[in-house]
C-alpha cells in the first residue's frame, strides 16, 4: 500500500478503545527501502522528536512512520481520571501496535518494519519484538528500561516538582494539545509503588532480531545495568551496545551524528 508524505490522523480500534492518532510518513516514495517506526519516550510526541526522524530516514535511505501514542501530542488525549495500568507498555506493544498497523494498511509479515525506539518507547519496541518475532527486521533502543531503578524514579519524581513549580508544563504545552493528559499519564504510573516491580528481563530472550541498544553515560533516568541486561538476555553477537558519553537521556539529541553513524552501519550489516 502506497501512503502520503507527511502528516494524517488515523482511527485505531484497540483494546476495547478508539483512539485519534496522529502520524507522519517519511519518504514512502522510497518503496524498496527498509520501514523504520519511531516510538517516542515517556514525555514525547511527533513533535518533540523534531527533523531527527527525517535526518535519520535520510541518512540510511529508508522509509519513516512517526506516531504520537494516545494520550500524546495531538492523538486522543487521556481521560483525565484515567489512570495507566502497571502493564500500559506491554497493552502498547502487543495491542496498539498491531492495532495501528492494521489501521495504516501495512502488513508486517511481508514489510517487516525496524524500530527507532526511545526510553519508554524502546521498551515497548522490545516488548513488541519478544510477542511478534516474526514481524520485526531489527530494533535500535535508546535508554531503554527493562526493570525500574532508584535513579529513574528519584529522576521522575523530580520531573513532578518542576512541572507544579517551573516553566516545564508550558515548554511542553508546545508539543501537546492536552499537556496535562501527557504529564500525569506518564508521571503517575512511574510513582506508582505498584510500578516498582515491573519487570521485562524475562521477555527479552523470545527477542529474534539484531538489537542495537544505546545508552548515555550520563544518563539521569537509567544505568548502564538497562542496556547490560538487554545483551545479558539475548545470545552473543545478537545485540551490540553503544555507550555515549558526554550524552544523558536522549542520545539522538545529545549525540544525533554519533546515533545515525552507529544506526547506519548496524542496519546496513544486519540486512
Amino acid at each position: 500500500m502506497t501512503h502520503a508524505e507527511g502528516h494524517g490522523f488515523v482511527e485505531v480500534a484497540w483494546g476495547g478503545r478508539r483512539d485519534r492518532i496522529e502520524h507522519e510518513w517519511i519518504a514512502p516514495h522510497r518503496t524498496n527501502a527498509p520501514l523504520v517506526v519511531f516510538l517516542h519516550e515517556g514525555l514525547g510526541s511527533i513533535s518533540m522528536w523534531r527533523d531527527f526522524p527525517r535526518t535519520f530516514c535520510d541518512a540510511l535511505g529508508c522509509r519513516g512512520l512517526v506516531f504520537s501514542r494516545w494520550g500524546y501530542g495531538r492523538s486522543t488525549p487521556r481521560d483525565a481520571n484515567e489512570h495507566w495500568p502497571v502493564d500500559f507498555m506491554h497493552r502498547q506493544a502487543r495491542k496498539f501496535l498491531p492495532a495501528l498497523f492494521a489501521a495504516l494498511g501495512h502488513d508486517t509479515t511481508i514489510d517487516k518494519p525496524w524500530f527507532f525506539g526511545h526510553s519508554d518507547g524502546g521498551s515497548i519496541a522490545l516488548l513488541h519484538a519478544a510477542a511478534f518475532a516474526d514481524r520485526v527486521a531489527g530494533l535500535v533502543v535508546a535508554a531503554p528500561h527493562i526493570f525500574v531503578e532508584d535513579v529513574s524514579v528519584e529522576s521522575i519524581a523530580q520531573a513532578r516538582t518542576a512541572y507544579l513549580e517551573t516553566d516545564l508544563r508550558d515548554k511542553l504545552a508546545r508539543h501537546h494539545a492536552d499537556v496535562d493528559s501527557a504529564f500525569w499519564g506518564w508521571n503517575d504510573i512511574w510513582l506508582d509503588p505498584a510500578f516498582r516491580d515491573w519487570n521485562i528481563e524475562a521477555e527479552l530472550p523470545a527477542i529474534r532480531c539484531p538489537v542495537l541498544a544505546i545508552q548515555g553515560v550520563d544518563d539521569q533516568y537509567g544505568s548502564m545495568a538497562q542496556i547490560d541486561g538487554i545483551a545479558a538476555a539475548l545470545p552473543a553477537g545478537q545485540c551490540r551496545l553503544l555507550k555515549l558519553p558526554r550524552c544523558a537521556h536522549s542520545p539522538h539529541r545529545d549525540q544525533p551524528e554519533a546515533v545515525i553513524e552507529a544506526a547506519q552501519a548496524f542496519i546496513h550489516a544486519s540486512r
